[in-house]
């Protein structure tokens, strides 16, 4: 190597490090290898700021997370460009007294220090509590659940589900309540972060109002500014509680990259080309963020986001892309009473091969209940007094094609004790699934719960005064609520019940829970009755 690129490469190697480790680390480094240079470092500040997080169980393992950020909102997030050593610890109890797996990761700058490690070879169906540990620096502990052997007879699961989870418009409080539900997993149905410019003034329905919190800088399009709307977030100790308390399995809904994207999409018009470059920063970025395997490792503009987790005989939960593979929406998006492209024949939601994949899955399910765990609506509400339906053409409800394909083939292969969740509408919804909700037959085809937000919408109240008609003429809906929370799912080998539990503020800190509605589905019967 010439002296002048050896001289070069020390200059931004000790500027980044002095940055990221501190200035002890960087001394004496001329005296000693790169390599324990690097296996040895000393940050200048905490380095596991953004939290930690597991994912994705298995009947042997789960995938666990964090990302080393000294500086989180920085441009470099406080670290050089250079690979670093972090171990991780499971072990089978609290106290980490007895340890069941441990190992070394690398936080490498292509993925901005992000560690993702798939462990393997844990007992099935029993809780275990993980750790990390960076140079001298240690994160906090984390709980996670293995599922339990495939087949294995499961009497009973517990889990949430929750999302939309806007920043400016509420505290994560509900993140704090859910942190103690005692649940075996969190399904976030998307919605993870939001993409908008930080704004002085939102406008609401009842005029502009003051954010409760900002987010840094304007609309985010490039890595940076997606990891930096990440790290703002994840900062928030509620939100790193109910990360440590389960392991979440996690699907992005549009916020995450731009509202209401559809493939190759946006609303702004922009060329498809251009478009799939924002795409492809934004899902680096989210793959950076959660605790997902290597098989959904982003690959240019497309990620690998659906698939299956088993509980044992009782549970298939069926993870669902509806943004990436679908056309885009109906009459500009714009609802309007019996839109004609709602009805196109060519219209995708899941796409061809995604949607082959699930109803595989369906007919071939040996599990008791189930589970399509998704974004979007698949109730086709008419949400308008006037005259025709008028569907939310950005649901299920605008794509009346594939949404009677995926009901027709429950129907036609009877399979049984289907439940959808859902999230996006930032309100509570239950009811029951039919190939046309305003001619319901005697016996419904499935159930859907969806849940509310965590904070967009801010405080929110029982029920907006529109959808007073909404209920009452939308025979396949069954509950409404507009406040802001999350579900508690308990499901056994009799029924499904889904609490729906809802925050009476997110606007100040203080925020209350309580149980709003109970719900049931008994195994054999879609039939919705109050617990």
């Amino acid at each position: 190597m010439s002296d002048e690129l050896r001289t070069g490469r020390l200059a931004l190697s000790r500027r980044a490090m002095l940055r990221g480790f501190g200035a002890a680390a960087v001394a004496g480094m001329a005296y000693r290898p790169w390599a324990a240079a690097w296996a040895d470092p000393i940050f200048r500040n905490y380095p596991f700021q953004l939290g930690i997080a597991a994912g994705d169980p298995a009947p042997d393992g789960f995938v666990i997370w964090t990302r080393l950020a000294p500086e989180p909102l920085a441009l470099d997030h406080g670290m050089p460009a250079l690979a670093v050593p972090v171990a991780w610890e499971v072990a089978e109890d609290e106290g980490f007294r007895t340890i069941a797996a441990k190992g070394t990761g690398m936080a490498r700058p292509e993925l901005g220090h992000a560690v993702h490690v798939e462990v393997a070879g844990l007992k099935p169906g029993r809780p275990y509590w993980y750790r990390f540990i960076a140079g001298r620096e240690r994160s906090a502990a984390g709980r996670a659940v293995t599922t339990p052997a495939l087949g294995a007879r499961l009497d009973k699961l517990r889990f949430a589900v929750a999302g939309c989870q806007h920043y400016e418009q509420g505290l994560f409080t509900a993140h704090r309540h859910l942190s103690r539900e005692e649940i075996d997993f969190v399904f976030c149905y998307g919605d993870y972060i939001y993409e908008g410019r930080g704004d002085r003034l939102r406008q609401t329905r009842d005029g502009p109002v003051e954010p409760v919190r900002r987010h840094e800088g304007g609309e985010i399009y490039s890595i940076i500014d997606y990891r930096r709307r990440y790290a703002q977030y994840k900062m928030d100790p509620d939100l790193q509680a109910a990360h440590a308390a389960a392991p979440w399995m996690v699907v992005y809904d549009d916020h995450e990259i731009d509202n209401n994207w559809a493939d190759e999409l946006d609303q702004d018009g922009t060329p498809p080309a251009i478009f799939k470059l924002r795409r492809q920063m934004a899902l680096q970025a989210y793959y950076e963020h959660m605790p997902l395997r290597a098989a959904s490792l982003p690959v240019g503009a497309s990620m690998q986001l659906y698939r299956q987790i088993r509980f044992g005989d009782l549970i298939d939960v069926n993870l669902l892309d509806t943004r990436q593979y679908r056309s885009d929406q109906p009459c500009g998006d714009r609802w309007t009473p019996d839109c004609p492209g709602a009805s196109r024949a060519d219209a995708q939601m899941l796409g061809t091969q995604q949607e082959a994949w699930l109803v595989d899955r369906l007919g071939t399910s040996k599990a008791l209940w189930k589970t399509l765990a998704q974004q979007v609506m698949v109730m086709d509400l008419d949400r308008n007094p006037e005259p025709g339906a008028t569907y939310n053409l950005d649901s299920w409800g605008g794509y009346r094609t594939p949404r009677a394909r995926l009901l027709s083939g429950i129907e036609d292969r009877r399979i049984e004790n289907v439940v959808v969740l859902t999230g996006d509408e930032h309100q509570n919804y239950a009811g029951e699934l039919h190939l046309d909700g305003r001619s319901p037959k005697p016996r419904a085809l499935a159930t859907e719960f969806v849940a509310t937000s965590i904070t967009s919408g801010g405080d929110g109240v029982d029920q907006r005064p529109e959808m007073a008609w909404i209920l009452g003429n939308n025979g396949q809906l069954k509950f409404n609520n507009s406040q802001r929370g999350y579900l508690i799912c308990d499901v056994n080998r009799e029924r499904w019940q889904t609490d729906f539990r809802v925050m009476d503020k997110v606007s100040a800190p203080g925020g209350t829970v309580s149980t709003r509605m109970k719900l049931a589905v008994a195994a054999g019967d879609p039939k919705l009755v109050a617990a």
